[in-house]
């Protein structure tokens, strides 16, 4: 199984391990599904965790945010998108669509109603994790 999962819920799982995002990166971890990302999404990623913020707020250290990447790359397929995707209401999470596309994902799990509003894109369904978990243990 082919899923794009969105940097929101990534940086969910780091900040509380023990929820459902965790969960779904705890099943990346078990190699039950396989990411598809792309390098904007890996930059937008390393961008977020990397915030002052997270850093302080959080204790998100760059071991945290190597070992995401890291994990992404091991369980996970790099997608180069061929063409551009200009369907969401926010511009920013396009990219998502177009990497969906362009790996040919079974689901895009995301937490942002600016993605989940367009389920099914183009016959991909959006899912919020909780729901993509009910579906993986299927």
């Amino acid at each position: 199984m082919r899923v794009v999962i969105d940097t929101g819920v990534l940086v969910s799982s780091l900040l509380r391990k023990e929820s459902i995002p965790g969960a779904v990166v705890g099943a990346l971890k078990g190699a039950q599904f396989s990411a598809i990302y792309s390098t904007e999404m890996l930059m937008e990623l390393i961008d977020v965790l990397g915030r002052a913020k997270f850093r302080v707020k959080y204790g998100i250290r760059p071991k945290d945010i190597t070992g995401m990447v890291n994990l992404l790359r091991l369980r996970g397929d790099l997608v180069m998108p061929t063409e551009h995707v200009f369907a969401c209401r926010d511009p920013k999470d396009d990219k998502f669509l177009a990497v969906a596309l362009a790996g040919q994902a079974d689901y895009i799990v995301s937490g942002d109603a600016d993605l989940l509003v367009l389920s099914p894109f183009k016959g991909i369904p959006v899912l919020r994790p909780a729901e993509f978990l009910a579906r993986l243990s299927m």
